[in-house]
């Protein structure tokens, strides 16, 4: 069976469709974990690079993944099809054409899903053929009903995952991104991003749609970063970060950092204080909790953020005062000892925020009672201290070129 792997911030996510599932639906298709984050997989393929380009978040090395599958890669996609790309093709069409058939749409996604890594211009031909991506978005419309009160099923979850996977496709492809883009497509992901439920079917639901807008912002695309700030992620992805599994944690975390990344995602995170401390809030308690239960994978994440914040002046000076103690002292010297990178980075920011927090300080690593921003006479961001708050709403200010 064909599969595809993908990289998304140290976190190896492969879409292996063979057999069993991990949602436990016999025949549904091995969606769950492989499908939901095979979503996922090139998304920080080709980062490798240090920082500040927003194209370079990891170190020149390929970072090391954790497949879930252990699953071999697939060689080039030509080589995959028994006759040549053209009798490929050939049989990658009917299939496409019969996404808007009801009662043959469950197998289609199904066998669609195992062989888009093989095709690469799989995205054009869905989204340039008549009725399939209508025919996606009713796979997605349809499972709402699911979401509140939480009922979504393994098997509805397994199907809609595959639906998903497709867009991912459509979302990463050059030539349909902005289509992708001008057909708001990326709104109707946004009720899945908001569910709150813990279980595993809401839980690969959350990954997989975290990979579509991964694959998003890993183009480095303007038009991207502004999509996704007039249309208010920042606010879905912090939830994700703060009450997330590890693997949703860090997808969310390497969406927030590509915002960051981009000049304008930095100035608007910056403009106002409740946007800066919604967003140091929770990388502080997401620091917290790393202290106990270490992930390099998601450390590194977070690191970068803080280092990209103190690129910003305002945001330098209040990160002096609340940037977490166990990211100045020794702390994640055990996690981070084979980690180059992510020790280059965290001494780069502690030389400009400073290696120990200034006195009378709030410790940044515990949520309630830590030294927050407050508004300068600019509008941007200054210190003092502060509650909690996960909310970057565009009432807090306007957008700073």
């Amino acid at each position: 069976m064909s599969q595809g792997n993908t990289d998304i911030g140290g976190v190896s996510l492969s879409l292996g469709m063979q057999g069993t599932n991990p949602l436990g639906v016999p025949g549904a298709g091995a969606v769950g974990t492989s499908a939901s984050v095979s979503a996922l997989s090139s998304l920080t393929s080709g980062i490798n690079a240090a920082p500040p380009g927003a194209a370079s978040l990891l170190s020149s090395a390929p970072v090391p993944g954790t497949s879930l599958t252990q699953q071999p890669q697939l060689g080039p996609a030509t080589s995959t099809v028994v006759g040549g790309p053209q009798q490929g093709v050939d049989e990658l069409l009917p299939l496409v054409v019969q996404l808007t058939n009801p009662e043959q749409r469950e197998g289609v996604l199904l066998e669609l899903s195992k062989k888009r890594e093989s095709f690469p211009d799989l995205a054009p031909i869905l989204w340039h053929t008549y009725g399939t991506v209508s025919a996606l978005l009713q796979e997605i419309v349809s499972i709402y009903p699911l979401l509140s009160p939480p009922t979504l099923t393994a098997h509805a979850s397994n199907r809609v995952c595959n639906a998903l996977a497709l867009l991912q496709c459509v979302a990463s492809h050059q030539e349909t991104r902005s289509l992708f883009l001008s057909a708001h497509v990326p709104l109707y992901l946004y009720p899945f991003l908001n569910t709150q439920s813990k279980s595993r079917p809401f839980e690969y639901l959350r990954l997989t749609s975290l990979g579509v807008i991964g694959a998003l912002v890993k183009m480095d695309d303007a038009d991207v970063i502004n999509f996704l700030l007039q249309t208010e992620i920042i606010p879905l992805c912090l939830r994700i970060m703060e009450t997330g599994s590890e693997l949703s944690k860090t997808v969310a975390t390497f969406i927030v950092q590509k915002i960051l990344l981009d000049e304008v995602g930095l100035s608007y995170v910056c403009a106002t204080a409740e946007r800066f401390y919604a967003v140091s809030t929770v990388l502080n308690n997401m620091v917290a909790l790393l202290a106990l239960n270490p992930s390099v994978r998601l450390l590194k994440h977070i690191v970068r953020c803080y280092l990209r914040l103190s690129d910003n002046q305002r945001a330098r000076e209040a990160l002096r005062q609340c940037l977490p103690q166990s990211l100045r002292d020794e702390t994640f010297g055990n996690a981070l000892r084979d980690d180059v990178t992510v020790k280059k980075w965290l001494g780069q920011l502690l030389s400009v925020v400073g290696s120990a927090a200034p006195a009378g300080a709030g410790n940044g690593g515990n949520g309630a009672g830590v030294a927050g921003p407050v508004p300068a006479s600019d509008g941007s961001v200054g210190v003092s201290g502060g509650s909690s708050v996960v909310s970057t709403g565009s009432g807090g200010g306007n957008l700073q070129q």
